[in-house]
């Protein structure tokens, strides 16, 4: 048996499906320790034989922890516990931290200036459509958001234009109410259409022409929502 595995939960703790299908019980001796800290799991699977207990639903992963001989969880705490204890180790995280934030800033200026891009709003809505790009990267790149502003499996250009078009859909129309059909494919033709609604919405804001903000799900939406 291979020294990592990726394996299933089942409704009882203590099995777990490997990728063959057999059922698997962890060895004497060994335990689960708890996902959330990415350095202290990293040093257990680096110390010898560990399984990783992953459950997925639909795209998405989840972990459940990490199984492993207790001695090794025990001793690669104790260690990472004195590293984290020294003052080398708060300094080089503040500076992490204040590194992580700065890159974080820079990234948010830079996606606001492309979804601003994206708008071409005419001078008449210009100011709208600085508050809409505002609004729409304040929602979209915050790190862990699961957005689409923070894919690196596209252009940029192309996760300003889909975080536009995300944002439109939970605010200006009535998608997170609507009942949609448990049928294969429906969701995504909702969403397509309503996308064409709002690429509608989007173009009477790109010429002189005149509307009645009251009339616009947009300039609605924008009058209601918060300000930073």
């Amino acid at each position: 048996m291979p020294d990592s595995l990726v394996l299933a939960p089942t409704s009882d703790p203590r099995v777990f499906v490997a990728p063959d299908g057999r059922r698997l019980a962890p060895p004497a001796g060994w335990d689960c320790l708890p996902p959330g800290d990415a350095g202290l799991t990293r040093r257990v699977k680096q110390a010898g034989p560990s399984w990783q207990v992953v459950e997925r639903r639909g795209r998405k992963a989840f972990s459940k922890g990490l199984w492993a001989p207790k001695e090794h969880i025990d001793a690669a705490r104790r260690a990472l516990d004195a590293e984290r204890s020294t003052d080398e180790y708060t300094r080089r995280r503040q500076a992490d931290t204040a590194r992580r934030e700065r890159a974080q800033t820079a990234y948010a200026a830079s996606f606001e200036a492309e979804v601003l891009g994206f708008l071409r709003f005419s001078p008449r809505w210009a100011e709208l459509g600085r508050v809409l790009a505002a609004q729409v990267a304040a929602h979209a790149t915050p790190v862990g958001s699961g957005t689409v502003a923070r894919t690196q499996r596209i252009s940029i250009e192309e996760r300003a234009e889909a975080a536009v078009i995300a944002w439109m859909r939970h605010q200006t129309t009535l998608y997170d109410d609507m009942a949609v059909p448990r049928v294969k494919g429906a969701r995504r033709e909702l969403r397509r259409e309503l996308a064409a609604i709002s690429r509608g919405v989007l173009a009477a804001h790109r010429d002189e022409r005149p509307h009645a903000p009251a009339a616009c799900s947009l300039c609605t939406a924008l009058a209601a929502a918060p300000r930073s």
